[in-house]
């Protein structure tokens, strides 16, 4: 039961002795790339350096044990940061100090609710987030970023944070641009790149802002307008309560709910993929437990929310890391950093960490994604570019949440007015199937088979009314008999059971019987009490659709003949 709740305890009764190299050697590499990118979303977020840091050291710990994810990293993530400075630093109104407390208390409630949601068995939520929203959100907030950035690599101190605003400040102070900061920003990305080209197993953030850094260094006052991240206090974090009270709280619990929703979506899309690559199995309501508590200590030691790193479990994964005993080595040694090697830090130049921040949202642009969309589904297509624009003009939290209920309302309209067929003879294919399937394709003579492909309730119920009289009044040949397949009608209530009700008077008003083919457990419970069997006949109801055209044309065969019989014995 306690490897149950602590996989990382079944991991290590399982070890093998020739894994531990392969973490240990992961573990540093994962460090080489943690600790430059968890000063770089720091800086986006508007935190100080070693707050990255401290995001970095106990939730990457907390999650080792309580994930179970073996690849899976957590720490700082560009989207959750950029939400965070979204939401918060309007609220802090300038005050850093409320800030910290703002993104702790944070932290705090939402890894509270996503422990209470693992608990509750609440995990499926991650599926509720579409992956066209996903793509659209992760589009505009990597857009969102690199609109962010841009006045730090061009040494401009934009007063503005949102989108549309920042970029037109920008545009109007070009003439302020550092060529110094300019200069290395362009060179640490330049640099960027090339190391991912040719070397996309090295730590290219690191090695790009060692670079910048020495050269900023060693030139020295030739140098000087290019600012620095400034001294780094070194130490572990204390523990503490944010100390919001009820009020601050209640005033960022919204803004929580919205930081799970992203948190645990994001880390559960890179857990599962990952998963998949290595061929085992990830538990979603684990993963919310885990990610909270990871959360919980991150706010508990003066750091902000965290989430599954893409780059970072990626590169555990080339490493060969087997168990999350890597993220154990990297967080002690993240550790270690800020124990004893704060003072190199702090001469890291801000402009090249504006470069590496630029870099990742660059590859959180998913454009292969949004290309694919059009393709398949129109609506879909739209709906991501919709969340993009909407997390860019009105913000990150209200994007989503619009973005969220579109998607449920185009659910709600295909439930309400669903696909539906009309099913019958095609050449050269067994049994009764699509009529659009072919040009040669034909009814069965007298006969309209119809397939409504979707539960049948209380909103839909007219219109599957409407649609079944209107197809009959229609028909070029008026059928005499209306056999409905009910194997897509995945649920029914009291008033899909009426309308079904309805539509045998209708129908028999108009001259035509109707037949149910392939009914459901549930159209006994409601269609007993109401006498709907008695209204259509036990005689109507098939459990194929087979067995029903067969049987109806076997008895039409037979009353023919039986006509036929009496006017020749006349």
């Amino acid at each position: 039961m306690l490897s149950d709740w602590i996989p990382l305890l079944r991991d290590l009764r399982q070890y093998r002795k020739e894994w531990l190299t392969r973490d240990v050697v992961a573990g540093l590499s994962v460090t080489a790339v943690q600790v430059p990118t968890a000063i770089a979303y720091a800086n986006l977020a508007g935190f100080p350096p070693e707050v990255g840091l401290y995001a970095s050291i106990l939730p990457v710990l907390i999650y080792a044990l309580f994930g179970s994810s073996r690849q899976l990293m957590i720490g700082p993530d560009a989207a959750t940061c950029a939400m965070i400075a979204a939401l918060l630093l309007p609220m802090a109104g300038g005050d850093l100090d409320y800030y910290l407390k703002l993104s702790a208390g944070m932290a705090l409630t939402a890894g509270l609710l996503m422990v209470f949601g693992g608990m509750t068995r609440m995990g499926f939520i991650v599926n509720f987030f579409s992956r066209p929203i996903l793509i659209g959100f992760l589009n505009g907030i990597a857009l969102s970023i690199i609109a962010g950035q841009l006045g730090k690599l061009l040494g401009i101190a934009v007063i503005n944070r949102d989108f549309g605003p920042s970029l037109m400040e920008l545009a109007g102070r070009l003439s302020e641009i550092d060529g110094y900061s300019l200069g290395v920003g362009c060179a640490t990305l330049v640099l960027l790149i090339l190391i991912q080209h040719y070397f996309p197993r090295a730590p290219a953030a690191l090695i790009a802002l060692l670079v910048a850094g020495l050269a900023v260094f060693l030139l020295g006052s030739d140098m000087g307008s290019v600012k620095l991240v400034g001294e780094v206090p070194s130490g572990l974090p204390s523990f503490s309560l944010p100390g919001l009270g009820y009020e601050g709280v209640q005033g960022i619990f919204i803004s929580a709910v919205g930081l799970v929703i992203v948190c645990f979506t994001s880390g559960m899309l890179t857990a599962r993929s990952f998963a998949a690559r290595n061929g085992y199995g990830i538990n979603a309501d684990q993963e919310m437990r885990a990610i909270g508590f990871a959360n919980m200590a991150s706010g508990l030691c003066g750091g902000f929310a965290v989430t599954g790193a893409d780059s970072r479990t990626a590169v555990n994964d080339v490493s060969g890391g087997k168990t999350q005993l890597v993220s154990v080595v990297a967080a002690l040694a993240t550790a270690g950093v800020v124990l004893f090697l704060t003072q190199p830090l702090g001469h890291l130049p801000i402009p090249a960490l504006a470069a590496v921040l630029i870099f990742s949202a660059w590859g959180l642009l998913d454009i292969a994604g949004i290309r694919r969309l059009r393709v398949i589904d129109h609506f879909e297509f739209n709906l991501s570019l919709l969340t993009a624009v909407g997390v860019l003009a009105i913000g990150v939290l209200p994007g989503v949440v619009l973005a969220i209920t579109l998607a449920l309302l185009n659910v709600f309209i295909k439930i309400y007015r669903p696909a539906d067929t009309l099913l019958g003879i095609v050449p050269g294919v067994a049994g009764y199937n699509d009529l659009s399937l072919s040009d040669d394709a034909r009814p069965v003579p007298g006969m309209m088979i119809y397939r409504f492909d979707a539960p049948l309730l209380f909103f839909n119920a007219d219109y599957f009314k409407t649609r079944v009289l209107s197809l009959v009044d229609s028909a070029e040949s008026k059928p005499r008999w209306f056999v409905l397949n009910a194997e897509s009608i995945s649920q029914l209530d009291i008033t899909g059971a009426q309308a079904v009700d309805d539509l045998a008077t209708e129908l028999q008003n108009r001259g035509v019987r109707l037949a149910v083919a392939r009914p459901k457990l549930y159209m006994r419970k409601y269609g007993q009490p109401m006498g709907l069997g008695k209204k259509i006949g036990a005689e109507n109801i098939f459990y194929s659709v087979h067995s029903a055209v067969e049987t109806i044309l076997a008895r039409e065969a037979q009353v023919h003949n039986s006509i036929h019989g009496v006017q020749n014995d006349r």
